[in-house]
């Protein structure tokens, strides 16, 4: 008898492995994505090195820049969450792993019959109280025929990488939010010196013409216009604190600090690498996190499916059971209470409520969305580098025409000046030349703040700042 279930343990074993031939689970596939023509540019050349490449430590050169960085890499709690995500996704691989592995249970039990059903399968045996003591094992282990255990492990294995990627994303997002708005700093740090130049001479000039006033040369109509050119620079003055405050707050959320005043250089001293190239636009697959992620949810859901088409196959498993039985408690443990079981099955779903068809349609679904999101980051990172890129030449091409509307503006307010004293023009025309001309100094500010600023994000949007 132990001969013929060993021959059909054997049996469905040896079943078991030829079935693996029949291997049900597809082969992840890169989806065809055009990647050629992904962003726009004529102007940088084009290789096998990408601007990405470079470590935030050597595109920078502000030391209080990168110290921050550093510091909101360690301390920011949205990369901390990203770290925790990271964790349970291992937990899930260690999982998917053990999937292999057959499952071991242990049981322990006393029980007190105290009356049996005369009319039971067992009345007429046992007709007197009785108990029963038992200590077992059960072992158990289901064939991977059609690629589900595989399935499950891969699926794992690409969500424990999506969260890989998605903490480099969060770097890579925090590094160019640390920078810019340290960028912003500088810039309002400039634009309130130069502001509060203007009030000092401001009022220079307003004692001046107050004086000429009282001395005839003037009217009130001078001294109100000079007046109202002070109060706007002290307005402004007020408003570009306000401003510089708020920011400094934001740099100490990103750095997960309580609000604080912060160390800094100057706008002027800042400089940023000059090899920008961009590189191939297929590069974007391996360096931008964010596409990476996509492409592992898809994978993710690609093996979900997976392991929806195999739940429509039959199931094979093998079980063994064994431990010691025994009517009393003295003989319990005694090579007379030992018992074994060894059992082979195969089930086949047939009616389940079309559970198992509504799961597989689902799992289609969920893919094709994966898809078209993968497809969609990619698009949307083409236009962001392409963006990014037009951004930064415009700015640099901008520079030029805004120096040299600072130059000719600070020349005629020094003509107004002197054509004034010579009566050839009216007060009011030099209040407007020194009202563009710091409108033209601030702008300057602006725009190499703003092309800081847009190289920050051509880095980022390339895949910067993660490695």
């Amino acid at each position: 008898m132990n001969k013929i279930i060993s021959h059909k343990l054997i049996l469905v074993a040896i079943l078991s492995i030829l079935l693996q031939s029949c291997f049900s689970a597809k082969t992840y596939k890169r989806p065809s994505v055009e990647t050629e023509n992904l962003f726009r540019t004529d102007n940088l050349s084009q290789d096998s090195v990408s601007f990405a490449s470079v470590s935030y430590k050597d595109l920078f050169t502000d030391s209080y820049l990168k110290t921050y960085i550093q510091k909101g890499l360690d301390n920011n709690i949205d990369i901390r969450i990203a770290v925790q995500n990271i964790t349970a996704a291992q937990a899930y691989v260690k999982q998917g792993k053990a999937g292999y592995l057959p499952t071991l249970n242990g049981a322990a039990s006393a029980t007190r019959t105290a009356r049996n059903s005369e009319n039971g399968q067992f009345g007429a045996l046992f007709t007197q109280p009785y108990n029963q003591f038992e200590v077992s094992g059960t072992l158990s282990w289901e064939a991977d025929i059609w690629g589900k255990i595989r399935s499950t492990k891969r699926a794992s294995d690409a969500s424990y990488l999506q969260t890989l990627a998605a903490h480099k994303a969060v770097k890579t997002s925090l590094v160019a939010q640390i920078a810019t708005t340290y960028y912003q700093l500088l810039a309002l740090d400039k634009q309130i010196s130069v502001t509060k130049e203007t009030i000092e001479t401001r009022s220079k000039s307003l004692e001046t013409i107050t004086a000429l006033k009282e001395a005839g040369q003037e009217n009130q109509v001078g001294v109100d216009q000079t007046a109202a050119q002070l109060y706007s620079a002290q307005s402004q003055l007020l408003d570009l604190k306000n401003l510089l405050y708020q920011t400094e707050n934001t740099l100490s959320i990103l750095l997960s600090e309580q609000p604080q005043a912060y160390a800094r250089g100057s706008l002027d001293d800042q400089k940023l690498t000059n090899e920008m190239q961009l590189g191939i636009p297929a590069l974007l697959l391996r360096n931008r996190p964010d596409i990476i992620q996509a492409e592992y949810n898809l994978i993710n859901s690609f093996e979900l499916t997976n392991i929806a088409r195999s739940n429509f196959y039959p199931s094979i498993t093998l079980s063994a059971q064994g431990g010691m039985q025994s009517l009393e408690l003295d003989n319990w443990i005694d090579s007379s209470s030992i018992f074994a079981n060894l059992v082979g099955g195969l089930t086949q779903p047939i009616f389940n409520g079309r559970k198992i068809r509504t799961a597989y349609e689902v799992a289609q679904a969920q893919q094709e969305q994966s898809l078209l999101n993968f497809k969609k980051v990619l698009l949307t990172a083409g236009k962001e580098v392409s963006d990014a890129l037009y951004d930064y030449n415009l700015l640099a091409e901008k520079e030029v025409f805004v120096t040299k509307q600072v130059v000719a503006l600070k020349r005629a307010e020094k003509n107004s000046e002197e054509l004034l004293n010579s009566g050839y023009l009216t007060y009011l025309d030099l209040l407007t030349a020194r009202e563009n001309s710091l409108n033209a100094e601030l702008n300057l500010i602006n725009n190499r703040f703003s092309q800081l600023s847009a190289t920050v994000e051509l880095y980022r949007s390339l895949g910067g700042g993660w490695n």
